[in-house]
């Protein structure tokens, strides 16, 4: 019994006519869980137009996945307010577009998961190292720093401006921006 026939991997066979042990897979086939019928999930795309929303609702469960993700992939280039200044760019590599132009503020979500799928430019794809949820919870979490570097005074809650007032040194009523610091 320990000296029955069997193929090695990648062996020779004299029964099957190719000669090959590796049987090629069924055409169609599709492993389970990755038949990827949801166009909108996995390419950001609806039709051949990059996705304007989300797959999914955005919740602060997705938003904190989303910055867990971003600090682990993101930030060595990105940095971590999304400006362009990773600590690679401090070595001495290429800046890349700080996620804060207009540009980049008005792109549909679809643009940055699409980016991040295939890559762009320097970029390269993230596709294999960063599942499909977590790329829709990077680009809500992209999202959620674009508006907190834009927002006016007037859309934090009442009860927290004080508080974010004088964080920043900002007079009580005061929706001025704080004065440069001297650092000499």
């Amino acid at each position: 019994m320990h000296d029955q026939p069997r193929y090695k991997a990648l062996g020779k066979s004299d029964f099957f006519d190719d000669k090959r042990m590796a049987r090629p897979l069924v055409e169609g086939t599709v492993a389970r869980g990755e038949l990827r019928d949801d166009e909108h999930l996995y390419t950001g795309k609806l039709g051949k137009e990059l996705a304007t929303t989300y797959p999914f609702p955005i919740t602060a469960d997705v938003l904190r996945r989303g910055r867990e993700r971003y600090t682990i992939y993101c930030t060595p280039c990105h940095g971590q307010l999304g400006n362009g200044e990773g600590m690679v760019v401090q070595r001495g590599f290429k800046r890349p577009t700080s996620f804060h132009i207009d540009r980049l503020r008005n792109a549909a979500p679809g643009y940055y998961f699409d980016v991040m799928t295939n890559g762009f430019g320097a970029m390269s794809d993230y596709s294999a190292q960063v599942p499909v949820n977590d790329r829709w919870a990077i680009v809500a979490y992209i999202h959620a720093l674009q508006i907190s570097q834009h927002a006016p005074l007037s859309e934090v809650p009442e009860a927290r401006r004080g508080e974010l007032q004088s964080s920043l040194g900002l007079a009580a009523g005061s929706g001025a921006a704080p004065a440069e610091k001297d650092h000499r």
